[in-house]
């Protein structure tokens, strides 16, 4: 099983910004679409952001376009999510996902074949 290493999560007031970071072993990470999914209690985990494998195109949901930006290194086998003007509602556990079919859209949950530990982002309002 691909460990996915995530960190970065924590607690930042509404209007703030945080860094999320994702890291996977091997050789094939270049090869993978990744993404971000979140988790708030009594809500099923939905997706955030995704990118392709060449970095060339990416994909958010609605709710944080042109507030959240992903993108990756593949050199350093690193996935990063930059969320700017947090609001309390994007409150949640983040989890960076891994789809080895390299699909290039939003991703689904089944689509998703590595889902790191998941890191607590907190937006106090």
């Amino acid at each position: 099983q691909v460990q996915l290493a995530e960190s970065g999560g924590g607690l930042v007031q509404a209007g703030g910004s945080l860094s999320l970071s994702c890291t996977a072993p091997g050789r094939t990470f270049s090869m993978w679409t990744m993404g971000w999914f979140r988790q708030t209690p009594g809500k099923e985990r939905e997706f955030v952001a995704a990118i392709s494998w060449s970095g060339g195109s990416t994909y958010y949901r609605d709710s944080v376009k042109g507030r959240f930006f992903i993108s990756r290194d593949n050199a350093k086998n690193t996935a990063l999510l930059q969320m700017n003007s947090l609001k309390p509602e994007d409150t949640g556990v983040y989890y960076c996902v891994a789809d080895r079919d390299s699909y290039s859209g939003p991703l689904a949950t089944w689509r998703v074949d590595h889902w790191g530990q998941g890191t607590q982002v907190t937006v106090s309002s």
